[in-house]
């Protein structure tokens, strides 16, 4: 079987959780004996990491010149927004970020030849965004009708367009992959442009698949989808997830807690800072430590200051590759207090190396792992409770740790691409 997949990155050159998502995915369904696996990213960079797989750069493709003019204006809408948009940021923090910025400088949209066109991308989550997303589904019909594929498998809302131009000129069957939606990342104020290309995919869609329950029940209440076209797949992690060896020696005195994500109010940093806000006055030895960035970072710097704790609670930044397992291996306690989380990969990464859990019960990962401490992630007594507990008691900590470990080394990919195998097979055997 031949899938035609989009996405929108692929590891190293990542953003979120979604390019650590797609590797994982490709690198399962790759392990089947009768799954081959050809990969579209808007731009490649050359370094991506290895998964036997077909990967295509969009903007390497060749577009017919009458292509471009005949089906650009007919098959694809152009979309105008009021705002730059990007996944992981609001209109508001966009903007604030980047209209001063050189890193998006404006470029020349196309590379022309006598005959055909070249699309220019970015690969970023640019202010030419939403350009780019239409120019990726025009590439998109031309890579369809150039590649021999059985089934169209789409990442999110970025890909959406794409992935219906090509099931459009192919007649094959679309499986949509939902990692999260605009409800989530935005915190409830949806933009309702991005709500429509999400509802127009899934509608299209033959099959969809959700990364947790949460997000199904989403998907049939918010956007009226009948739950019978859901499935929901776990994600899992793979078993090099950890790095080089999880065995680290920590400092004995001094206990860190960590929170690695976005710095959104998806991600509910506040209230980490509020967990660290008690722990710190009643505990001398610890130190909390938020790593990632995002457009609540400044808010959260004047918080800390408000409260008095800057010298016990630190800034790592953005961390990529090998960074992250190494931040969670010096970690004593790692806490996810995620407002609204479809999935959320990091608590299994923390888990396999050794590291105890406190999530948020409004997480898709509760759903799946049971070793670990579940709260609501506005009980901030609760959390701070369950870290005075985790770090004075070593017996609890010493449990955590050891079923985590014994329960997140049954997660594969592998098991998370055979369920996925199904989903194709049922969608074209609904389709012929």
């Amino acid at each position: 079987m031949n899938v035609l997949m989009f996405g929108w990155e692929f590891p190293p050159n990542i953003s979120g959780g979604l390019g650590t998502a797609c590797y994982g995915i490709v690198k399962g369904l790759t392990a089947c004996d009768d799954i081959k696996v050809t990969f579209v990213v808007p731009k490649a960079y050359g370094d991506e990491q290895p998964a036997n797989i077909r990967l295509i750069s969009a903007d390497n493709v060749s577009i017919g010149s009458r292509t471009l003019l005949s089906e650009g204006c007919t098959s694809v809408t152009t979309l105008e927004v009021p705002s730059k948009l990007v996944p992981y940021l609001t209109p508001e923090s966009f903007i604030a970020r980047y209209q001063t910025s050189s890193e998006f400088k404006e470029t020349s949209p196309t590379e022309v030849t006598q005959e055909s066109i070249k699309l220019n991308f970015s690969g970023k989550y640019g202010p030419n965004l939403f350009e780019e997303i239409n120019n990726y589904a025009i590439v998109a019909r031309t890579i369809a009708q150039s590649n021999e594929f059985e089934v169209i498998h789409a990442h999110d809302w970025l890909t959406f367009p794409a992935a219906i131009a090509a099931k459009h000129v192919s007649g094959k069957p679309l499986v949509i992959h939902i990692h999260s939606t605009d409800f989530d990342r935005s915190g409830g104020s949806i933009n309702p442009v991005i709500y429509d290309i999400e509802k127009q995919g899934m509608e299209e869609a033959d099959q969809i698949i959700t990364v947790s329950n949460l997000i199904k029940k989403r998907l049939v209440e918010q956007y009226r989808i009948p739950s019978g076209k859901i499935t929901t797949v776990y994600n899992a992690i793979g078993p090099d997830s950890d790095g080089t060896n999880s065995e680290v020696k920590k400092r004995s005195k001094q206990k860190t807690v960590t929170f690695l994500g976005r710095i959104t109010i998806q991600k509910g940093p506040e209230y980490f800072v509020e967990v660290a806000r008690l722990v710190i006055n009643q505990m001398k030895n610890v130190h909390f430590v938020m790593a990632g960035n995002g457009e609540m970072r400044n808010r959260i710097v004047e918080l800390c200051a408000m409260y008095g704790i800057g010298d016990r609670f630190h800034f790592a930044g953005f961390l990529s590759g090998k960074e992250v397992p190494e931040v969670l291996r010096r970690s004593d306690i790692f806490i996810m207090p995620s407002v609204s989380e479809p999935f959320g990969i990091v608590p299994l990464e923390a888990m396999h190396a050794n590291v105890p859990v406190i999530i948020s019960l409004q997480s898709g990962v509760s759903e799946l792992i049971r070793n670990v401490i579940k709260t609501d992630f506005w009980d901030v007594h609760a959390m701070a409770d369950a870290v005075h507990g985790i770090l004075k008691h070593r017996k609890l900590s010493k449990a955590l740790i050891s079923e985590g470990k014994i329960e997140v080394s049954k997660l594969s990919w592998e098991l998370v691409a055979f369920q996925i195998r199904d989903v194709y097979l049922n969608s074209i055997k609904q389709a012929s």
